[in-house]
């Protein structure tokens, strides 16, 4: 199971993550490349509590939709709305400039994954309190969804 606490997986997503383009056209949904890099960076820095997102949870998703998420061998579906904070339409951070914002999402990447933490986790809005691994599951598999989105 591919995760950021695996250094392989983790260096493999940078290099996918590196290969991305302004140009690029999303295979399906609304953002733009250089929304998706600035709506990656917004999502990890709300779970590392650096970012306001609403909570959308309840006993449904913090146990049978986690799971599906974390753990089902299906990649997540497209098009399933996301937190107005993290919407880069609505309340998502806007994109300033493409190679700034790529380098803010790598070194955001970098911290999210360390085992040495600078920062406590916050709740994810729709998941729950999380441990270490189901975290860095998530980041990777959040991360991989969108770089998919992207062909990347």
């Amino acid at each position: 199971m591919r995760t950021l606490a695996n250094l392989e997986d983790k260096q493999t997503t940078l290099e996918r993550l590196a290969k991305v383009r302004p140009d690029h056209r999303a295979r399906w949904g609304r953002m733009s490349a250089h929304q998706m890099l600035c709506h990656l960076n917004d999502s990890f820095l709300a779970v590392m509590g650096e970012k306001y997102v609403s909570s959308a949870t309840g006993p449904l998703q913090r146990t049978v939709v986690k799971w599906v998420a974390l753990y089902a061998p299906i990649p997540w579906p497209k098009g399933v709305p996301t937190r107005p904070e993290m919407d880069q339409l609505i309340g998502g951070t806007a994109p300033v400039e493409f190679e700034h914002d790529k380098r803010a999402l790598v070194t955001v990447i970098e911290r999210f994954s360390n085992p040495k933490r600078d920062f406590e986790w916050s709740a994810h809005p729709i998941f729950g309190q999380m441990p270490d691994p189901e975290w860095l599951r998530w980041g990777y598999v959040h991360t991989d969804h969108h770089l998919r989105q992207f062909g990347m």
